[in-house]
């Protein structure tokens, strides 16, 4: 089969590879789409210390060394069971999105032992950075347990996007965002329109969105933003516009998916007394915090890290209904020959034509411009903290 391999910094290659074989508890898929995120962006440019194997040293939880397949957004049909497989939930012909961090899962970890804290595992790894088959390929082998069906009438296209959907969803949910509160998103790539669309499943009482590119920030608009605010306007003054829309008392949630230290500012001056910020972002500097304000606002101030067993609630939400159009999302499709010409290449020096992303089959390409720094993840892995971009 065809697949996408990356062999180290700036060495991405299209090979013919054999298909995989599935093994006992897993499942075998024919890819249909497959999302480009910053992870692959950072790959292309250097191996993430701590998620990325090296050609000597393999991967602790995969055992792989390079080169691995990549891609970690992506959808496809079920082909193959392997034995012990769950027919009650899995089923040759199933359309399925892949969940695909990979955590040790054993009993002495509390986090793989606890509901919902599995991403916070010390050793977790990525499908398509770390090993374990790639979404750009024709086909992957996964474990059972990161196969999630998709709903009945839910385009394979849109099941490839679940993944950063997740990421947004896990965060509203983390910061018990409830029907009629306010929020006001610092950031406007695609986690943050994707983080819009899952605040507009709660009901909202407003959601202003703050931005950088003008694509960005009409796309925000158009999928619902009560108010989009593009600080590269002159006069352009955030804070103020969004106490005025909230009658001067702030918002419920800031959610900063920008990670800098204009939107730790912004966040701690937007958000209402006993409010809450939750952070999405990466950082790659070390921000100064005011403590005191937020001591005397008595903000709470958490930060939401990826997914941990949140795509059930959310796959039950998508097939009700309660989702808009995600499919209006998806802008360009490119061939898989020119994933690095028209893929990397195109997300790293058109990003700011760009509006949220591309897709690929085993034969066409998908990218978002979800960019995170590199540093910060080296620093965070250093600590055996995981860290995902």
């Amino acid at each position: 089969m065809r697949a996408i391999q990356y062999y180290g910094p700036g060495d991405v290659r299209l090979e013919e590879i054999p298909e995989p074989v599935v093994g006992p508890g897993q499942v075998k898929i024919k890819v249909a789409w497959c999302g480009i995120c910053g992870s692959d962006l950072h790959l292309y440019h250097g191996a993430l210390q701590g998620a990325t194997p090296t050609a000597t040293e393999p991967h602790p939880v995969t055992g792989e060394t390079l080169p691995v397949g990549m891609g970690h957004e992506f959808s496809g049909t079920i082909v193959e069971l392997g034995p012990n497989v769950d027919t009650a939930r899995l089923s040759v012909g199933h359309n399925v999105t892949i969940e695909p961090a990979i955590t040790c899962m054993q009993p002495s970890c509390p986090a793989c032992s606890t509901h919902g804290t599995r991403n916070l595992c010390p050793r977790s790894a990525y499908i398509g950075i770390s090993g374990r088959a790639g979404g750009l390929s024709e086909y992957v082998v996964v474990d059972q347990m990161l196969a999630h069906v998709l709903p009945a009438g839910t385009s394979l296209e849109v099941g490839a996007m679940m993944e950063p959907l997740a990421v947004g969803w896990h965060a509203v949910r983390k910061a018990n965002f409830k029907t009629g509160n306010t929020a006001l998103i610092l950031g406007a790539g695609p986690v943050a329109i994707l983080l819009l669309e899952v605040l507009k499943v709660f009901h909202p009482g407003w959601v202003g969105v703050s931005g950088r590119s003008k694509k960005r920030c009409e796309l925000a608009e158009q999928h619902g933003a009560s108010a989009v605010f593009n600080v590269r306007t002159a006069g352009v003054d955030v804070v103020a516009e969004t106490l005025k829309a909230t009658g001067q008392l702030g918002v419920d949630v800031v959610f900063d998916c920008g990670g800098n230290q204009t939107t730790m500012d912004t966040a701690t001056a937007a958000v209402r007394r006993g409010g809450t910020i939750m952070n999405l972002a990466v950082w790659s500097t070390k921000p100064v915090v005011d403590m005191t304000t937020l001591f005397f606002k008595e903000v709470t101030f958490a930060n939401s890290m990826a997914y941990a067993d949140d795509h059930p609630e959310m796959l039950e939400a998508l097939g009700q209904g309660r989702f808009g159009d995600l499919s209006s999302l998806i802008t360009r499709r490119i061939p898989l020959e020119d994933f690095v010409e028209k893929g990397i290449k195109a997300l790293i020096h058109e990003k700011d034509q760009h509006v949220e992303r591309d897709y690929m089959s085993h034969q066409l390409s998908t990218w978002r411009t979800a960019l995170a720094h590199v540093d910060a993840i080296l620093r965070a892995r250093e600590h055996g903290i995981p860290a995902y971009a």
